[in-house]
């Protein structure tokens, strides 16, 4: 089998057995068993978003029925064993048995075709909206049936009360009838679309112009399993919804909403179907025509929640779980007892060689001259990372490491007493009035001042890896294929897997150079330029002797009055870090709070940041406004 990382989607793995081999149960645990909202994620519509790859479309088909079946009917599987609980953690089982009959509906192309229709807009959602039902319910029949495990006539559907004048418009309640009427539907509205030329309204075949409204009428599902009869709740997920035409996709989202509605409704979508100020979380633009957010639907965001630290700390376990799965599957690796993927990709420090150790040193010398500082105080200085790198629990406390912070502190040290006065009647070596320290950030800007002074790995280690990946699951494949394929090199050569950090430096630095040039989403061009011109800026100032920012910076703030501002507008400038938020070029964190200012941190991504080698940790940034970022993305004089 060709490198499994490396394969863009799970959407692709048609096997039911392969596709549980290699799924993690992680996404149901971290988006749906503590979510807040937990207990309406059947009820209310929910929007699930997220960016490209963020993995949408693997959470609905692990959450549909036919696969709920397969891990329950093997329950001495490891692995169905973790997806049972995370499932159960979910919702989807009671007590071990099913509690929820869920479908994927793909949304593709063709029902955006059917707005370009010669109709009025009620009658091309409405068209669009009762095939979703149709095709909605055959599948939900075909899952119930899978495999002939039971037949349609041991099928009763129930339904809500006060819908029975719905009950003729789909069938009845009786699985034939439902599935006839939705067969009839189908048929007629398909015809609709597929034809050359649309028909006249007044032409329209009867059954598609009919009422259809089944997701109305239908509230659970009595059906036979194992020896008992369970009683099931429908879920209709809908994926990637954004593919409808953004008017097409607000009246059917509405349409939804409706609060009658008992039949459970999720839409898989991207950020880049919400509008900039929902992209930018802003409350006051999420809202979808009358409806409000947490009241009449629930929206689930993959990325970007409240907690960053813990949203980091999830995905790393999400994702060590994920390359565990995907590596036993990797050809060169099947003979070989593997370690978990944790341990090939170790974050065991770099050294340098004892010739740039020496440059190092040399080049010390010369800036304690330049910054004027006196032998004791340098003595002093050397004192304070001595007794720093003695008690921190980092690894990484090599002699480079020593000397890069000393540098560090004498700059800082030259900037404090630059305006004091001086006796002449004392020695010139004052006090600074802030005392210097040695922490964990002048090690993590001394680490990434020996990456640019000489070479030094910077970006290494399974976190590092997983912290670039932005939460974003396909981004984390794509990424550690790439150290794979090394792996995969060093085993045909007959050497360890196991990659040193120059090693994992190289290819990741060179994977994402390829992944920036790689896209190709609207606006690409100028989101390219912006954030190139911003990792230029903050790498700049990074790599200052006496780095005030600490590890340095990876983004930039603008006053969060003023994003609002723009967010409201028509300006292209917003449609641009839309567009960059989506596919994961930037982060945005709205109302962060620091010199008594609010801020909206626009944070590079951990892609940009890798190319550009700068740091992953959050925190750093420039102080800089919306005309900036107008020039940044070649929209200034435009």
């Amino acid at each position: 089998m060709a490198n499994p990382f490396l394969r863009r989607a799970t959407e692709y793995i048609r096997d039911d057995t392969t596709f549980l081999e290699i799924v993690s149960p992680a996404p149901l645990t971290t988006f749906l068993a503590e979510h807040p909202r937990k207990a309406d994620i059947f009820d209310l519509p929910i929007r699930i978003v997220g960016a490209p790859g963020s993995g949408k479309t693997m959470l609905a088909m692990l959450a549909e029925f036919r696969l709920v079946e397969t891990i329950l009917r093997d329950p001495t599987n490891d692995t169905n064993k973790q997806l049972s609980i995370a499932l159960a953690g979910a919702g989807f089982l009671q007590d071990g048995k099913p509690g929820v009959a869920a479908v994927r509906i793909p949304m593709e192309s063709e029902y955006r075709d059917f707005w370009e229709l010669p109709y009025e807009d009620s009658v091309k959602t409405k068209l669009a909206l009762w095939l979703v039902q149709a095709r909605t319910m055959l599948a939900l029949l075909r899952g119930l049936t899978n495999g002939d495990h039971r037949r349609l006539d041991e099928i009763r559907f129930i339904a809500r009360e006060a819908s029975e004048a719905h009950l003729e418009q789909i069938g009845g309640l009786t699985a034939t009838g439902i599935r006839d009427r939705a067969l009839e539907v189908q048929r007629a509205i398909y015809s609709i679309g597929a034809s050359l030329l649309p028909p006249d309204i007044d032409k329209l075949p009867k059954a598609a112009t009919e009422p259809y409204q089944p997701f109305e009428c239908i509230q659970e599902i009595d059906i036979p399993w194992m020896g008992e009869r369970l009683t099931v709740k429908p879920l209709a997920i809908l994926d990637d919804v954004h593919a409808l035409h953004p008017d097409q996709f607000e009246q059917i989202f509405t349409a939804l909403a409706r609060r009658e509605i008992k039949f459970g409704r999720w839409l898989m979508m991207r950020l880049d179907a919400l509008s900039p100020g929902a992209v930018f979380r802003s409350a006051r633009s999420v809202a979808t025509h009358n409806l409000q957010p947490d009241r009449d639907y629930v929206d689930i965001f993959m990325q970007g929640g409240e907690s960053r630290d813990k949203e980091r700390r999830r995905f790393r376990d999400m994702a060590a779980d994920m390359a565990d799965r995907y590596l036993p599957r990797v050809t060169a690796f099947r003979n070989r007892n593997l370690p978990p993927f944790r341990r090939l990709v170790p974050d065991e420090p770099p050294r340098l060689s004892e010739a740039k150790l020496r440059e190092l040193a040399a080049l010390v010398e010369r800036d304690q001259q330049r910054f004027d500082v006196t032998p004791a105080r340098r003595i002093s200085i050397e004192e304070l990372v001595a007794g720093y790198l003695a008690g921190t629990q980092s690894g990484d406390r090599e002699p480079e490491v020593a000397l890069a912070m000393v540098r560090v502190l004498m700059a800082r040290y030259a900037n404090r007493v630059s305006d004091q006065q001086v006796s002449l009647f004392e020695d010139f070596d004052p006090e600074p009035r802030t005392p210097l320290k040695a922490n964990a950030s002048v090690a993590e800007a001394a680490r990434l001042h020996l990456h640019a002074l000489s070479g030094r790995a910077f970006h290494y280690g399974f976190d590092t890896l997983c912290d670039a990946s932005n939460e974003n699951a396909e981004l984390f494949l794509q990424l550690a294929g790439a150290l794979v394929a090394r792996m995969e090199t060093q085993a045909i050569r007959g050497r360890a897997l196991a990659l040193p950090a120059s090693a994992q430096q190289d290819v990741l630095s060179a994977k994402a150079v390829e992944i920036m040039d790689g896209w190709a989403f609207p606006f690409a061009r100028r989101v390219r330029a912006m954030v190139d011109g911003i990792a230029s800026d903050c790498r700049e100032v990074s790599l200052l002797p006496h780095a005030r920012l600490g590890a340095g910076a990876n983004a930039v703030g603008v006053l969060e009055e003023e994003m609002a501002k723009l967010l409201l507008s028509n300006d292209e400038l917003a449609l641009i870090l839309k567009y960059a938020v989506a596919h994961g070029a930037i982060e945005v964190t709205r109302d962060y709070g620091q010199g008594s200012k609010n801020w909206c941190l626009i944070e590079l991504s951990g892609v940009v940041a890798l190319s550009h080698g700068l740091t992953l940790h959050r925190g750093g940034f420039l102080e800089r406004d919306v005309g900036y970022l107008r020039e940044q993305g070649g929209l200034d004089g435009a």
